[in-house]
Order: structure tokens, then C-alpha cells, then sequence
């Protein structure tokens, strides 16, 4: 059954585990390169050379592992999933400073994690009369970071929400709001909504073109409207993607065993695989080394390994719950814009995808907002969420103010 306790967590990484690190790093094969090869091809090898010089001399794992568990208070809860079995979640939970702080569910994606809450969570939960703070929860999904992996297959978005919800059951959240992750969160407004998730805000906004059939002024409206300037380049940036930056999306999520053998195996090829959505899918955004080598560490030394967290794909994609078919959620839906999301379709696409009441435009930003814009990204929460806002008072007794 779902546990009430909450085990305090630390990251502890054995020696071992590092030691074998360094020795896959030293042995390490490097593939030929064209002459004057760029990011077209992938990863350029300097890049990767570099980063791989610096992951086995010079950087320190245990510099970053005391930061993590000096500045994220982790935990861990055994949840019970219908027909799965028991898995061990691990979370970061962070309680708002001010009384009748709003219960807020952040939900990462790949290849994300938990790491990405670190920027925002200080914003979130600190006190002020001025906007409303926060109880913040960032789960690691199953699969991904220190939770437990499922082992049965089948495991879909439906699950993810389940865990999610109980989760924030077994905390005392009876009502909260949720972030992030879309395709899972919108599972949970689906599926939870009124009852437990009352409101629900994405950075990843996805839609399809209004049907005359379903939404007759919607689509007539679409058709005589001109798209903006920043829908034109989101259109632009949606096409890039579709051509030229979504071939893993078609690996992990048809064969994602035979991909992970190589990611499981080999610490360059992980470096490899995720550094290049870190690169491009960012808007010029500085990463530091030993920033990206922490990232990818997380996943080198997850619970269940690299290959666990790729498998979300392939259920998702084979359950064909990555459509808008059925009813859209039906609670209050905020939207941010980032330029350099990688899926940006016109406003009236998004629109449809549920019962959007807030929406914000920003004139710089990628797919990992949390991280490249934190405050900009906090502030359209708090906007959503306070005083005069389209989700103020949602959440039975939190305000989010002192």
C-alpha cells in the first residue's frame, strides 16, 4: 500500500560506481569526423572531447552531491500502482514560507529531472505579501533519477498521473495545482481534476488546428486570423524540429532496449544523447561543463539506469495517448511561450488543448524554462495563482499569502 512516512533521502553514489565511471571513460573510442563538421551531423567531437576530458580529470562528483543534498530536501515514498506493484518514488518536497501556501506539483520530462526544479524552488516557496508562494513537490517520474523503474510493461501516461496524484495524496494534498511535464500533467487534469488537481500551467505547449466538425467558430476564426510574428517563428521552430531534431523521438519510442545498451554501457554515448538536446534545444543558453556533466551524472548513476527513463516513449507512443482524441481537461490551463520551445504551434492550436485562462509571451527561452528563465517562469505562476489571477483561490484554504 502507498506508505504515509516520508523517508529522508541523500545521494550517496558509491566509489565503486565512480571508479568504473573514470575506467569506461579512459577507454573510451571516439568515432571519424568530417572536416569542418558543425552541429548538423550531431554532437561535433571537440565538444564531446572536451566534456569527456573534464568528466574523468578535473571534475568532482562529490562537490556537486553535497551541493544537491544541501539545497534539495529529498525524500522517498513507496507508492502503490494498480496492477504494477509497489515502486519506491523518490521527491524533493519544499514547504512555502507563508501560511496557505498553494500545493505545487512539478512534473520533468525528458531529458530532464528533478535537478530542474533547483532554480525555481527558492522562488516558489518564499514568503511575501506582494505575490503567493508555494508547497513545492518534484517527483523523479518512475524510471528516472532515484526512483524505482516498473517492471512490467505497459506502464503509461495513466500510471505516471497515478503516481503523481498519490504522491500528493500521501503528502496531505488533497488539492493542488501542476506544472511541467505535459503530457503527464495533462494526464493528471484529465484524469484528477476538480477533485485533487485543480489548475495546471505548461511551458511545452501542444496543440492541433481547430475541426469544423468540434468547434465550428474556432476553426472559422483561425482560418481569418493572421498568424503573429511570434507564431510564425514558433511555426518555423516547429518544422526544424519535426525535420531535423525529433530522430530520437522515433528510436525510444519504437525500440528503446536497443538504444539503451548503448547508453547503459557507454558514458559518452549518454553525454553524447542528452548534451545535444541540451545544446539545441536551449535558446543560447550558457552551459558550464561541469553544469552538463552533473545533469548527465544524474542519469549515468540513476537508480535504474540510463535506459529505464527512455521507455515512457515507447508506452505512450504504443497506447496512443500522445493525441488530443477525448475530452480536454476542463480545469484552468496556463500557458508560457518560449521561442525556442520545440513544439510552437499558433495560439488558436494551443488554446483547444484545454480551458487555457492565462497565457504569456517571452521574447527569449527554450525547452528547460525552469532552468534558462526561472524567474520569468515563477513570475507566470504566481501571476496565474494570485490575487486577481485565474487560479487565485482554487485550492481549498491556500492563497499562497500571509
Amino acid at each position: 500500500m502507498t506508505s504515509t512516512t516520508e523517508n529522508p533521502f541523500t545521494i550517496s553514489i558509491s566509489n565503486e560506481m565512480l571508479t568504473s565511471l573514470r575506467s569506461k571513460l579512459e577507454l573510451a573510442t571516439f568515432p571519424d569526423e568530417l572536416d569542418d563538421a558543425d552541429w548538423n551531423y550531431g554532437v561535433p567531437m571537440a565538444h564531446i572531447i572536451r566534456l569527456v576530458a573534464r568528466w574523468k580529470g578535473g571534475y568532482d562528483w562529490r562537490k556537486y552531491e553535497k551541493e544537491l543534498n544541501e539545497e534539495l530536501p529529498m525524500f522517498t515514498k513507496d507508492i502503490d500502482v494498480d496492477d504494477f506493484g509497489t515502486l519506491n518514488i523518490h521527491y524533493v518536497h519544499q514547504k512555502g514560507e507563508a501560511v496557505g501556501s498553494v500545493p505545487l506539483l512539478f512534473v520533468h520530462g525528458w531529458p530532464g529531472s528533478f535537478l530542474e526544479v533547483r532554480k525555481i524552488l527558492p522562488l516558489l516557496t518564499r514568503g511575501s505579501p506582494q505575490h503567493p508562494n508555494f508547497h513545492v513537490v518534484a517527483l523523479s517520474l518512475p524510471g528516472f533519477g532515484f526512483s524505482d523503474a516498473p517492471r512490467k510493461q505497459g506502464f503509461s501516461s495513466v500510471q505516471y498521473a497515478e503516481v503523481a496524484n498519490k504522491l500528493m495524496l500521501a503528502l496531505g494534498y488533497t488539492e493542488y495545482g501542476g506544472d511541467w511535464g505535459f503530457w503527464v500533467t495533462r494526464k493528471i487534469a484529465n484524469l484528477y481534476g476538480g477533485m485533487n488537481s485543480k489548475a495546471w500551467h505548461t511551458n511545452f505547449p501542444i496543440g492541433e488546428p481547430p475541426r469544423l466538425t468540434s468547434n465550428p467558430f474556432a476553426f472559422i476564426s483561425h482560418l481569418l486570423t493572421p498568424y503573429t510574428g511570434a507564431e510564425k517563428a514558433g511555426l518555423a521552430r516547429t518544422t526544424w524540429f519535426r525535420t531535423q531534431g525529433r530522430g530520437y523521438f522515433a528510436l525510444q519510442s519504437t525500440q528503446p532496449q536497443t538504444l539503451g545498451y548503448a547508453l547503459a554501457d557507454s558514458p559518452v554515448a549518454l553525454l553524447a544523447w542528452i548534451s545535444e538536446k541540451l545544446v539545441l534545444w536551449s535558446d543560447d543558453y550558457g552551459w558550464d561543463d561541469d553544469e552538463v556533466l552533473t545533469w548527465i551524472s544524474t542519469y549515468w548513476f540513476s537508480r535504474a539506469g540510463p535506459a529505464a527513463s527512455l521507455r515512457i516513449y515507447f508506452e505512450v507512443t504504443q497506447n496512443n495517448e500522445r493525441t488530443f482524441a477525448g475530452q480536454a481537461p476542463n480545469i484552468p490551463m496556463g500557458i508560457s511561450y518560449f521561442p525556442k520551445e520545440l513544439f510552437l504551434p499558433p495560439r488558436a492550436w494551443t488554446r483547444g488543448s484545454g480551458r487555457v485562462v492565462f497565457e504569456s509571451e517571452h521574447e527569449d527561452g527554450g525547452h528547460f524554462a525552469a532552468y534558462e528563465k526561472p524567474r520569468e517562469l515563477v513570475d507566470d505562476i504566481r501571476k496565474m495563482f494570485q490575487k486577481g489571477g485565474p487560479a487565485y483561490g482554487l485550492v481549498s484554504g491556500s492563497t499562497g499569502y500571509d
